[in-house]
């Protein structure tokens, strides 16, 4: 931990409690049932549990037992170097959850939900190569613009960018990023969902 993590303990405390809580593991495994449950109903939620499976759980499955072996520093993946493996194995995750949703004729909006965590990760995964991107922005940022579209859109959007703000405040506050890392993460995370989601015309 860092010593500006350390000093001000109150706000370091609050900036690791809402990195928890928002991590983009917890978001990307969230949000599916969540966004099926809404449009479809029971079913659309049990495709959306499969999503998670996929592009959520076996990158956290690999991510624990890379923390657990001493690999990892933790489940945010704060050293950037050690990033590549645990980021390859969730774009192989997610483009094995997108081939299985259209093999099985999945709902449009799941679709689309799992296309854009994979136009996340096409652009992020590239640019953490050589700049420490914020996934955790980015992750939140395209859950916004993915809940707005199955939830009232005004108060989802202006509750969403509360939180959006408050996660990259937090990422900064414990020095895992810059402002413009974050800042950054946001434009991606906002853009990537937003152009996956009018492809698929939803």
């Amino acid at each position: 931990m860092t010593g500006r993590e350390t000093a001000g303990g109150g706000g370091a405390a609050v900036a690791r409690w809402v990195t928890g809580l928002f991590a983009p593991q917890v978001l990307v495994i969230g949000l599916p049932p969540l966004v099926g449950l809404v449009a479809d109903g029971p079913q659309g939620a049990v495709w959306g549990l499969m999503a998670s499976a996929l592009c959520g759980g076996v990158p956290a499955a690999v991510i624990l037992a890379g923390v657990r072996s001493g690999r990892l520093d933790s489940h945010h993946l704060v050293d950037r170097a050690s990033r590549t493996r645990p980021l390859l194995v969730a774009v192989a995750s997610v483009i094995v959850a997108l081939a299985v949703m259209v093999a099985l004729d999945a709902p449009r909006l799941m679709v689309a939900t799992v296309t854009a965590m994979l136009a996340a990760l096409a652009v992020t995964v590239p640019i953490t190569l050589k700049w420490k991107i914020s996934f955790h922005a980015a992750v939140s940022a395209g859950t916004v613009v993915v809940l707005a579209h199955v939830l009232p859109a005004v108060p989802t959007l202006v509750a969403g960018a509360l939180i959006v703000g408050t996660v990259c405040w937090a990422r900064v506050r414990l020095t895992h990023h810059t402002p413009a890392q974050v800042a950054a993460g946001t434009v991606i995370g906002l853009v990537t969902a937003w152009a996956a989601l009018s492809a698929f015309g939803v």
